[in-house]
């Protein structure tokens, strides 16, 4: 599994979580085999003001990601990524990188509902 996580730095595994995916300066791309992390790549995010939200989708999915592990976002990207087979997981208990990927593996981050999302 490849996952994008948003992300204020690029300091791969020990950056802190961007607290919504739109305007995150980047995001650790982590895959994921047998319950191991085995790869890590920080990638620089688009300029939301430049391309707006559909603009930083559009590029999250050409990542090619199997999943994006958010705090949060709005309806509209959460339907479209969705849409796109991407699924979304939601954590709002770990500030790291690492640590949030490491309760995604244990099991303990659950798929993000539709009621979840911000309605902005």
């Amino acid at each position: 599994m490849k996952i994008a996580v948003p992300s204020e730095t690029s300091a791969g595994l020990d950056s802190i979580r961007s607290g919504h995916f739109g305007h995150t300066p980047w995001f650790t791309v982590v895959e994921i085999q047998d319950d191991q992390i085995v790869s890590v790549e920080p990638i620089k995010n688009v300029d939301h003001d430049e391309v707006g939200c559909g603009g930083v989708i559009d590029f999250v999915v050409g990542l090619n990601v199997d999943a994006i592990l958010t705090v949060g976002m709005g309806m509209p990207p959460y339907t479209r990524f969705t849409n796109a087979g991407v699924a979304v997981y939601t954590d709002a208990t770990q500030p790291r990188v690492e640590d949030a990927v490491k309760l995604l593996i244990a099991g303990g981050v659950p798929l993000m509902r539709l009621d979840q999302a911000c309605r902005h």
